[in-house]
């Protein structure tokens, strides 16, 4: 289905909705027509999506898998992700919170799905913002922390963002990824892996007891570049575990920058 084919879907779900009831609905290309939501949660600019993709075996991260969920995989391969961000423009249930609409993320995140859904369970979230880290756990028990972090960004005169960094945690424990780019920025490929990682719209997450939470995460495609040269140092141990920790250590197999877009983070529904 073509982009012009989904806004106007969306479009029309949107009009349909205000019409019905006040709770949002999203139409979308994956298969699930107009879906009903309890409302929305936050709403944001997701902006330089700096993702070093690591094909691991799946026992590593099996142990992590929320109930009713499964593994996706790519090419019979799974993949955890690490990626750093820009939050920008935070509007908690339509608020703007003083000195917490602009932060950097940074998470290590595996790919499953749920029947014809597929999501993202996040192993380790990392923000700078204590109350963002707060919300986060109550609101979907999501394992944030709050650290230390920052970021750099170097551009072009024509090309675009060139370089990027995101930095966390302080002293012998300081971590930081990093990728220069090449090329211009592209939609990826049906199909590829680029598509497959950007393109898991709903999150799961395990909670106490053993439930599970599930809530969607509403954004357009992504343009990305392509890395020259990308990787990921300092003691990843520390935050991530020993054995997760030794896979960062090894160059990635695939890294791109995502330029980002707008997002809506919906409220989560108990799924099981």
């Amino acid at each position: 289905m073509s982009e012009i084919q989904i806004r106007k879907r969306q479009a029309e779900c949107s009009g349909r909705s205000s019409q019905e009831d006040r709770r949002p609905r999203v139409c979308s290309a994956r298969g699930e027509g107009c879906v009903k939501h309890p409302g929305v949660f936050l709403t944001a600019e997701w902006r330089n999506l700096l993702m070093l993709n690591y094909s691991v075996d799946p026992g590593l991260v099996r142990r992590f898998l929320p109930k009713g969920t499964e593994l996706d995989t790519f090419e019979e391969r799974t993949f955890v992700s690490l990626v750093g961000f820009v939050f920008g423009s935070t509007r908690l249930a339509g608020f703007s919170i003083p000195f917490h609409r602009s932060f950097e993320e940074v998470n290590l995140r595996f790919y499953v799905k749920r029947q014809q859904r597929r999501g993202v369970v996040f192993i380790r979230e990392l923000v700078p913002k204590l109350a963002v880290a707060a919300v986060a756990r109550l609101a979907f028990g999501e394992n944030y922390s709050r650290v230390p972090m920052s970021h750099q960004f170097n551009a072009g005169p024509e090309k675009g963002l060139t370089e990027a960094e995101y930095s966390w945690g302080r002293g012998l424990s300081r971590c930081s990824m990093r990728i220069e780019t090449a090329g211009p920025a592209f939609l990826p490929a049906e199909a590829s892996l680029a598509q497959f990682i950007t393109e898991h719209y709903w999150g799961y997450a395990a909670q106490k007891g053993g439930g599970c939470i599930e809530y969607e995460v509403q954004h357009q495609r992504w343009l990305v570049r392509t890395a020259k040269n990308a990787g990921f140092s300092g003691d990843a141990a520390r935050f991530y575990g020993d054995e997760l920790g030794n896979v960062l250590k090894r160059p990635p197999d695939s890294a791109f920058l995502a330029e980002g877009s707008p997002v809506t983070v919906f409220k989560g529904l108990r799924v099981a």
